[in-house]
């Protein structure tokens, strides 16, 4: 019994973790559209401009890069700690579990030993 109430929670927790990562990677990439979206706006309205309006518009597209690089330093630190979470429970995981955790490695190499022939 204990067997299986280990597994599904390091399932549950592995699957919290993948949602994690998931969300925390569409919001990079969400931020990374709107940032270039801006860069291509800038462009465009500054190929006109000189004196105190360039100077506005360097300043403007200076303050949105570094808007953009606060959010990847915040993006990446999530997922940086939410892949520590995720090794930390499958660690966990191998541990309580190691047999399983020998067969899907041998099944894996088998796997990938197989396709790997084929190829070549």
């Amino acid at each position: 019994m204990q067997i299986t109430s280990s597994n599904s929670a390091a399932n549950s927790k592995l699957a919290d973790a993948k949602a994690e990562a998931s969300t925390s990677a569409s919001a990079l990439a969400r931020e990374f559209r709107s940032f270039v979206s801006d860069v291509e706006d800038l462009l465009k309205a500054t190929t006109n401009l000189t004196g105190d309006d360039l100077t506005k518009a360097k300043a403007k597209l200076n303050q949105r890069i570094a808007s953009a690089k606060g959010s990847v330093e915040d993006v990446s630190g999530v997922i940086a700690s939410r892949a520590r979470k995720a090794a930390e429970t499958t660690d966990t995981y191998v541990h309580e579990q190691p047999w399983t955790a020998i067969g899907a490695g041998a099944a894996a190499g088998v796997l990938i030993g197989f396709l790997l022939s084929r190829r070549w």
